[in-house]
């Protein structure tokens, strides 16, 4: 694979690759680490939610919180730094709910779910959003979050599906 980009968040690799039915295609493909979707639960009804901006469709949308795994973290790691980042509370439980792979036709980011519950204050000083993130955690019920996605106030698709895991 030749690398035609490398940034921050994701890198493109482009190749000739034979596909099983022994057909040869070029293939551009974005790779992108692992990422983290939490379902931050205060309670059996209520579940924390973030707006957050997302440049690359110029538009504030409600969203479960994620983030990429950094270098050398677990998926698990990940999730409590990404929680306490996002909404300023520290999961004492964290549950997989399972691993999605959102564009697979031209990605190979998995998505892993978790259920983060027994949520608390952090002791000593908290872990911020990262610094281009304008991010606003608000607490809504499981079914209002529902709601939201049937009345198309939640866009995202990873929000929405997250939603069907509870």
């Amino acid at each position: 694979m030749q690398t035609v980009y490398k940034g921050r968040v994701f890198t493109v690799e482009v190749d000739q690759m034979t596909f099983p039915n022994g057909t040869t295609h070029e293939v551009a493909v974005v790779r992108h680490r692992p990422s983290v979707v939490l379902i931050p639960m205060l309670d059996a009804d209520r579940i924390m939610l973030i707006r957050q901006y997302r440049p690359a469709i110029a538009k504030t949308m409600w969203e479960l919180p994620a983030g990429m795994t950094d270098p050398g973290e677990s998926p698990l790691e990940a999730a409590a730094r990404e929680c306490e980042e996002e909404i300023g509370l520290v999961p004492g439980k964290l549950e997989r709910l399972g691993g999605f792979f959102p564009t697979p036709g031209f990605c190979d980011e998995e998505l892993i779910f978790y259920r983060v519950s027994e949520l608390r204050e952090p002791s000593g000083t908290r872990r911020s959003p990262d610094e281009d993130e304008d991010i606003q955690p608000t607490v809504v019920t499981v079914a209002e979050a529902r709601s939201m996605v049937a009345r198309g106030d939640i866009i995202d698709l990873k929000t929405a599906f997250g939603l069907t895991l509870l």
